[in-house]
Formats: C-alpha cells, sequence, structure tokens
C-alpha cells in the first residue's frame, strides 16, 4: 500500500474553498462582494456532502464521478439542517461566524477522514479527481488535432456561451431581486424573551421592555417612536424617540416607563412612525397593564 502521497487534489481544492470563503466573510473589504455569496452557496450547498461522501466512499469504484456530484448534493441538503439544529441548541445560536466555524471544521474533518482511508487503499483504486490529466488531454486535443474552420467556430460559440453563463449566474447571484420592504418591530420582556412582560405595577413603579427595530425597506428610513398608555404619551429620551437606520440595521434598546395613574387593563402602546406618515403609526405593538396604588 502506498503510504507517502501527495494530498489529493480534490480535497486540496474543497479546502482552499473553505479558506477562501471565510476571507470573503471575515474580511470587511470583502465580505460585500457577490463572490462572497457565490462562496456561500458552494460552501453549504455541496462542499459539505461532498466531504463526507469522500470519507465514505474513498474507492473509484464506490461511486462514479456523475453520482459522487450528485450525492454530495444530497448529502448536503441531509446535513445542513442536522448542523443549524445543533447550533440552535447550543449557547452560540444560529449566527454567522458560529455558521461558518461549525460549517469549515465539519468539511475539513471530512476530508482529513477521507485523505485518511484513501492511504490505506492502493493508489490505483483510490478515488481522485485527475485534474492534470484531464487538462493535457484537452491540451493535447486543442494544439494537435487538426480541425476545421467549423469546428473552431462552434468551440469560440459554446465557450462564449459558456462564459456568458456565468457572468449571468454571477450577476443574479449578486444582484438579488429587490423583495418586498418592510420594517421588524418587536418588544422583549425579562431576558429578551417574548414572555415575562411587566404587566402589574405599583403606582409610581418602573418598568422595563427591550424594543427591537429592523429596517428591511432598502433605504435609509428616519424612525420616530412613541409610547403612550391610554392615548397618553410619555416621557422618552430624544435618542430612543428619533432613530435612523441604514437598509439592513438593526436597533435594540431597553425601554424604561413610569406609569403615570392607576387603572386595570389600560393599554400600554409603542408606537413606531416613519419619515412619510407623522400621524398614523408604521408599526404598532401594545401591551396590557393593571396599575395599583401602593398599600
Amino acid at each position: 500500500m502506498a503510504r507517502n502521497r501527495q494530498l489529493p487534489a480534490d480535497l486540496l481544492l474543497v479546502a482552499g474553498l473553505v479558506l477562501i470563503t471565510n476571507v470573503f466573510v471575515l474580511v470587511p473589504v470583502l465580505s460585500g462582494s457577490f463572490l462572497r455569496t457565490c462562496l456561500g452557496i458552494i460552501l453549504v450547498l455541496f462542499l459539505p456532502g461532498y466531504a463526507l461522501a469522500g470519507a465514505l466512499f474513498p474507492a473509484k469504484k464506490d461511486l462514479e464521478g456523475i453520482e459522487r456530484a450528485a450525492i454530495s448534493f444530497g448529502l448536503s441538503i441531509a446535513i445542513v439542517p442536522v448542523l443549524g439544529l445543533s447550533l440552535n441548541y447550543s449557547t452560540w445560536g444560529i449566527r454567522e461566524i458560529p455558521v461558518l466555524t461549525e460549517f469549515s471544521v465539519f468539511i475539513l474533518l471530512m476530508c482529513a477522514i477521507a485523505y485518511y482511508r484513501r492511504r490505506l487503499l492502493p493508489e490505483a483504486e483510490a478515488f481522485g479527481v485527475p485534474f492534470k490529466t484531464s487538462y493535457l488531454n484537452m491540451k493535447a486535443e486543442i494544439l494537435e488535432k487538426p480541425e476545421s474552420k467549423t469546428d473552431k467556430t462552434l468551440a469560440f460559440i459554446l465557450i462564449l456561451s459558456i462564459l456568458a453563463s456565468m457572468g449571468s449566474l454571477a450577476y443574479i447571484i449578486g444582484s438579488p431581486k429587490e423583495g418586498e420592504p418592510f420594517t421588524e418591530f418587536y418588544i422583549l420582556g425579562s431576558n429578551k424573551t417574548t414572555s415575562d412582560y411587566p404587566t402589574e405595577f405599583l403606582l409610581g413603579e418602573k418598568g422595563t421592555v427591550t424594543v427591537g427595530i429592523i429596517n428591511h425597506e432598502y433605504r435609509p428610513v428616519d424612525y420616530t417612536m412613541d409610547v403612550k398608555l391610554e392615548n397618553r404619551s410619555l416621557s422618552l429620551p430624544d435618542n430612543q424617540k428619533k432613530i435612523r437606520l441604514e437598509h439592513n440595521m438593526s436597533w435594540e434598546k431597553p425601554i424604561t416607563f413610569t406609569p403615570p395613574f392607576e387603572g386595570k387593563n389600560m393599554k400600554l402602546e409603542f408606537l413606531l412612525f416613519n419619515e412619510t406618515e407623522k400621524t398614523i403609526p408604521y408599526r404598532n405593538l401594545h401591551l396590557w397593564i393593571n396599575v395599583t396604588e401602593e398599600a
């Protein structure tokens, strides 16, 4: 068995794509590039399955090339939800950096296992993608085989078509169609959860909720927020009344308020206005609270 072999070209390519994707995600100058989206799609939809397929099927006879490519997509679709679910129940949560780290570690680990299992096989039986051989054969075909003008013209048109298709795909990925504009507006209770909202107060007692705004309007928006109890405005600091957000930017702050009078089942409203409409709330939320006089 041949044990001192070079790393297989396909596994080196997979590891290189993982590294490049990490660079495009983590480096701010590159993170806005459409290449980041392209690499991210490959990282999620192909590389996990390809690496796992390499670990499970190290021999050439296990899978044909086309079958290996097809099963790579299928395995990726099966693996991604499992990896996401494991993150969802971890302390890190489903966020960009934890997702990138988990996928990168999984792919590189599977590549290492695939390399180890291929080394246990005779070199002629181990799977590999013959990039160099394919390149030399293609070069020989182009340089040595006499071709008619018609063949050359057809080949030239085919190459142009492939390049045009790749350019169109890159443009579509890099310039996605604009979706429906909207704004997320939410309130959270204790420990930033959607429960345990403060609803019972003694007169003069303060209450706190977390208010969040996320701009998906595809433009900068100047928001104005107002908090009302039974249609009476409560005092808020200026930096919580006027909020300007760029597209895809978020704002989340604790809002502290003091009910100024007693009552039962009173409506506490959180109203959000945009710059185009100052009288009708663009978004609104409310809680029902009780305020009693201190005994």
